[in-house]
């Protein structure tokens, strides 16, 4: 008995020490192991679109690395930053809503300073932007970038669709996560005090009390973020119209709702709003460079 003690006193740590070589060495053996930051952020790692679903799959769009933020702003992290809250559905871990896109990029670069961190965004408030053709945005910031800035900024809609697509991880979903939307998101007909059915009808969701919904409630995806379908629409960066147009009416909204569809909550489904449009289904969520 003695000696069986002995020798389990002896080989326990060489088991322990084995065991933890093998999950350093399955780390180092696995490039695409993600790497989280205490702040909520996921890394990324790019490359070509793996998702088949995705409107960039087959063509010669290649991604760096790039963090982004696993959930949707939340109203606590939006007050923190802009001491104030336009939400309709108040909630401090509820999304933020009922923010523009330029309300957003203002947020980012505050954010920015606030954290010690280079701007990414140069917004100029007087000069309009020519390639604003909106007949309805009375605001048409002129914002450019400041190339190589480690602060946070919106999404390019290639990243947001690489990333809600699973990134190298890819299992070629429809929804991100999930080829089920009930899984992956909040929508019409499961955001309210019962599950709808039917045809889309705003009256009856009215009546059904939808509301966002706090973050991180439905399955995540293949990279471990959650809400890249439902909750709330996310503004990226680009103008809509061509894949890499540089001038148009409206910017891209990626994700659908808790008023929308199951169809705009697909990862390629492609959502437009003039950039001075609020809604109560209009969020975000940051990135920054990897």
């Amino acid at each position: 008995m003695r000696k069986l003690l002995i020798f389990l006193l002896v080989a326990i740590p060489v088991i322990v020490s084995a065991c933890s070589q093998e999950k350093a060495d399955s780390v180092q053996e696995n490039p695409d192991h993600l790497q989280e930051s205490s702040d909520n952020f996921v890394w990324v790692k790019g490359g070509a679109f793996m998702n088949s679903k995705s409107n960039y799959y087959g063509t010669s769009v290649t991604l760096s690395n790039f963090y982004i933020g696993k959930y949707e702003v939340t109203q606590k992290e939006w007050t923190e930053v802009m001491e104030s809250n336009p939400s309709q559905f108040k909630g401090g871990t509820l999304p933020v809503e009922m923010v523009s896109w330029y309300d957003a990029v203002e947020y980012c670069n505050k954010r920015s300073l606030k954290e010690g961190l280079k701007p990414y965004y140069n917004i100029n408030k007087i000069r309009i932007d020519q390639n604003n053709k909106s007949e309805y945005d009375n605001l048409k910031w002129t914002v450019t970038v400041n190339e190589g800035a480690d602060g946070y900024r919106l999404p390019t809609e290639a990243e947001w669709e690489y990333a809600a697509g699973g990134g190298q991880l890819s299992k070629s979903y429809l929804y991100s996560g999930s080829n089920n939307a009930d899984e992956a998101a909040w929508y019409w007909k499961n955001a309210g005090d019962k599950y709808l059915s039917g045809n889309w009808n705003w009256p009856i969701i009215e009546n059904n009390h939808n509301t966002t919904k706090p973050i991180g409630g439905k399955k995540p995806n293949e990279l471990g973020l959650y809400d890249m379908s439902g909750n709330v629409r996310e503004w990226c960066w680009n103008w809509y119209g061509d894949l890499d147009s540089n001038s148009g009416s409206y910017r891209v909204l990626k994700g659908g709702g808790w008023m929308g569809d199951a169809s705009s909550s697909e990862l390629s489904y492609r959502g437009k709003f003039e950039a001075n449009g609020q809604g109560p289904d209009q969020g975000f969520r940051v990135v920054r460079s990897g």
